[in-house]
């Protein structure tokens, strides 16, 4: 029998404290990866990254690199859900008509903004919200891009209702996720020599 998931508001809150912090100084240690290396590794070219503006490529946090196998036209609004600090929002931006990303982390948004004034980016909007209420009309999407905010959500039926409301008929849901296949506790019996490794704290998986 899998265990319980923590209460909604208690996981946010711990999931926002975590990526807040990691937003506020992504040099420090956190329980995730972060910043240009782990963008590196999962596939961003280094021009590209060298390209963008510090701020967010510094505090990126994502597990894919979902804008760059997306099919993007341009002639599309897209929805980066679970922004963060941007980095996906911008590289969409370059084969997009309008992008607009909404994460529920403050600091976050404001690093956002930052990265996208830097940019000069102005097809690019970044709001605060919880995903499973966007601030968005109904059937105004053609694509989402979802980088990694599944996995440690409770809220998941909620976040499918609603991009299945904000998004028009016939548009794509592009996605990527970290999926544990053991509950924490098992893992970190498995491998107790890499118990650092592997975060206690659920919030340290929500990547």
């Amino acid at each position: 029998m899998m265990p319980a998931l923590a209460p909604t508001v208690t996981l946010r809150d711990a999931v926002r404290e975590a990526y807040s912090a990691a937003a506020a100084d992504p040099e420090q240690r956190h329980q995730f990866p972060r910043g240009r290396e782990l963008a590196a590794n999962l596939g961003y070219p280094r021009h590209l990254l060298a390209d963008l503006p510090e701020e967010c490529v510094e505090a990126f946090c994502g597990v894919s690199n979902v804008p760059l196998f997306a099919d993007l036209p341009g002639d599309e609004v897209v929805l980066d859900l679970g922004c963060g600090a941007g980095l996906d929002s911008l590289v969409a931006a370059r084969r997009a008509a309008e992008v607009i990303g909404v994460d529920f982390s403050p600091a976050m948004i404001a690093r956002a903004r930052r990265a996208r004034q830097r940019a000069d980016a102005a097809n690019v909007h970044f709001c605060m919200a919880a995903a499973e209420a966007l601030p968005l009309r109904g059937a105004s999407i053609d694509v989402v891009l979802v980088n990694g905010i599944f996995n440690l959500n409770p809220a998941r039926d909620a976040i499918f209702a609603e991009l299945a409301r904000v998004t028009r008929p016939g548009a794509v849901v592009y996605a990527a996720e970290i999926v544990l296949r053991e509950p924490l506790a098992r893992l970190r019996r498995l491998f107790p020599g890499k118990r650092d490794e592997v975060p206690e704290n659920p919030a340290g998986w929500f990547a």
